[in-house]
């Protein structure tokens, strides 16, 4: 060729990379424990295992997940500050299901245009979900596409990395008939059934109707509502596992597939969940979507978390331990159901 052509040309602005790291260090450094070696910057990122020596098995536990399509939505309104604490949220809750304790996260962002200040946006929210978790942002990836994604699109992806004590452990093995259905309240869809959620809510709609009050919501804005952050519930439950040992038998994250396909598989083959469904009040937002999509109950609730985000199996002598506990925390649990006699399975009492 008789012209160079620089790496900026082709459309990645090293410089702008460099300037999108400085601007999320106050982020990442706000996520910091004890155990973290060294900064932001390096090839890969550093954690202490001096905590594990005091625990008879420690078993390492990962996590991975991105946030989907519910990206769209947030691209479509221009608001990037909250699909940050989804991707921390859906890696870090499955993780708990084990009884782990999150100890750190890396992210991967890749996008058309890196711009700092969209860049210090989404990263902002990532910390604060590590924030609300307790689990340090230790390093991560800016990928610039040019050429392969459009200017203003970007897809989140990210892992987790915990620890919990063998001993310690909880699952499937340890829950018994009679144990209770503890339901912990969602902030409505989540981060799933967003390809559904944007089909029968968003398209046709510009960015002003979907910030317009929504009668069907009492006045909140529809785009707000499902905008709304997927809830971390990893320090409310690790307090009840360390304050109540052996009352939690088991955990269930309410992800895609619903009560219907996350809660079975908290379950041993020779038990069913019996969950009552009158027990608790299904979010506006989440009925919105499923009259706008003229679901059935069956396929709503193998679709949508129905606004119960995760499921603790517990002790029956334990529930009213259990649930103060978890009051005490700031959640408001719901017993939802019971572990009955069947094959594994999840069924629903009208």
């Amino acid at each position: 060729m008789d012209k160079q052509i620089t790496y900026a040309e082709a459309g990645v602005d090293i410089e702008e990379g460099a300037a999108a790291v400085d601007a999320i260090k106050d982020a990442v450094h706000s996520t910091y424990r004890p155990e973290v070696i060294g900064d932001i910057g390096g090839f890969g990122g550093l954690f202490s295992a001096a905590a594990f020596k005091d625990m008879d098995d420690p078993v390492m536990i990962s996590g991975t997940d991105g946030v989907g399509t519910k990206l769209k939505l947030a691209q479509l309104l221009g608001k990037h500050d909250t699909v940050g604490i989804d991707l921390v949220a859906m890696c870090v809750n499955d993780i708990l299901a084990c009884g782990a304790e999150p100890l750190f996260f890396l992210d991967y962002i890749a996008i058309g245009k890196l711009r700092r200040e969209h860049v210090a946006e989404v990263v902002g929210g990532i910390a604060e979900g590590c924030r609300q978790a307790g689990c340090a942002l230790i390093g991560g990836e800016m990928a610039e596409h040019p050429g392969v994604m459009d200017p203003d699109d970007y897809d989140l992806s990210g892992f987790t990395v915990g620890v919990v004590d063998r001993p310690k452990m909880i699952g499937p093995d340890g829950v018994r008939e009679g144990d209770v259905l503890v339901g912990l309240r969602s902030s409505g869809f989540h981060s799933n059934g967003y390809s559904l959620v944007r089909r029968v809510l968003v398209e046709g709609k510009t960015a002003d109707e979907l910030a317009a009050p929504c009668e069907a919501l009492g006045g909140r804005a529809l785009g707000e509502a499902l905008l709304a952050p997927t809830r971390i519930y990893v320090k409310p439950v690790l307090g009840a596992l360390r304050a109540l040992p052996g009352a939690v038998h088991a955990l269930a994250h309410i992800t895609g597939g619903g009560i219907t396909e996350n809660l079975n598989r908290a379950l041993p083959d020779s038990l069913d969940a019996l969950v009552d469904t009158a027990a608790w009040e299904v979010p506006a937002v989440i009925r919105l979507g499923c009259e706008a999509a003229g679901l059935t109950d069956e396929e709503a609730r193998k679709t949508f978390n129905m606004g119960i985000g995760m499921i603790l199996l517990v002790d029956p002598a334990q529930v009213d331990a259990v649930t103060a506990n978890l009051r005490e925390a700031g959640e408001d649990p719901v017993v939802v159901g019971k572990v009955v006699p069947g094959t594994g399975v999840v069924k629903y009492a009208e």
